[in-house]
């Protein structure tokens, strides 16, 4: 079960249609999964209050149960992953697709705390984006 919620309006922030898609290509078990487009002030508070870090950040997970059903949320906050597309060369949609990926691994067990989980959670991100007909988002390719 996917619920889309959109706390901002913005142009560039994909369809749920999409987001789903990009939600069940990095699924490998049942999930309960909320993803929400936010603005820079509610994704620093989440930052803040949950990471203790005091600024906006591209994408947080949540997890909420683990196992045979996966509950949890993703939020996405739409002026960094805009301004880090521009800012990679990347096109929106493609970051879009990108972060949602990582945040769905993210729920599956998936991290990047040491260079091997790094390296594990790159390499799948890339092969589920690939099926998509999404570039590398860590070669640098546009």
């Amino acid at each position: 079960m996917l619920a889309t919620q959109y706390a901002i309006r913005t142009g560039g922030a994909p369809s749920p249609r999409r987001i789903r898609k990009w939600v069940q290509a990095a699924l490998s078990e049942d999930a309960e999964i909320t993803v929400r487009i936010v603005g820079a002030a509610e994704a620093r508070a989440l930052n803040r209050r949950f990471r203790g870090r005091d600024h906006a950040t591209n994408v947080l997970t949540f997890v909420y149960e683990e196992g045979a059903w996966m509950r949890g949320d993703i939020a996405l906050c739409a002026p960094v992953v805009a301004r880090e597309a521009r800012a990679q060369g990347k096109g929106v949609v493609a970051h879009y697709a990108h972060l949602v990926v990582h945040g769905v691994l993210h729920l599956q067990g998936y991290n990047h705390e040491t260079e091997r989980e790094a390296r594990v959670m790159e390499r799948r991100e890339t092969q589920i984006l690939r099926r998509m007909g999404y570039p590398d988002p860590y070669s640098g390719e546009a």
